[in-house]
């Protein structure tokens, strides 16, 4: 049996708790009128190495969410999950999405989130 797609709710909330983890480890270091660039260099680092090693950050953890190939099921390794993360950056490409529920993003590197 095939995995069902991620609610939108939970991958909006998922997304929603790596966002602000990321604001506030960056607002730690730095103020974020001083270096805007923190934050989103933050998350694309996070994505990356998350997403890629893992197949989920925290926030998907906590929501019970995976980003996974879909051609193989697993992790989609680093390249590929910065690749996400920067085309994910504007949030217009996550709203675009198929029947599928795949965003640009995902259709970029051939990624699908799955409820776990």
């Amino acid at each position: 049996m095939e995995p069902t797609p991620a609610p939108l709710a939970r991958r909006f909330g998922a997304l929603l708790i790596d966002w602000i983890s990321c604001l506030l480890i960056a607002g730690a270091f730095a103020s974020p009128t001083d270096e805007p660039w923190l934050a989103p260099g933050l998350f694309v680092v996070v994505y990356g190495l998350f997403l890629g090693f893992f197949g989920q950050t925290v926030g998907m953890w906590l929501f019970r969410i995976r980003c996974v190939s879909i051609t193989t099921g697993g992790p989609i390794g680093v390249p590929r999950a910065l690749l996400r993360a920067v085309v994910m950056l504007p949030l217009v490409t996550a709203l675009i999405m198929d029947q599928e529920q795949r965003g640009l993003h995902d259709r970029a590197v051939g990624s699908v989130v799955r409820a776990v």
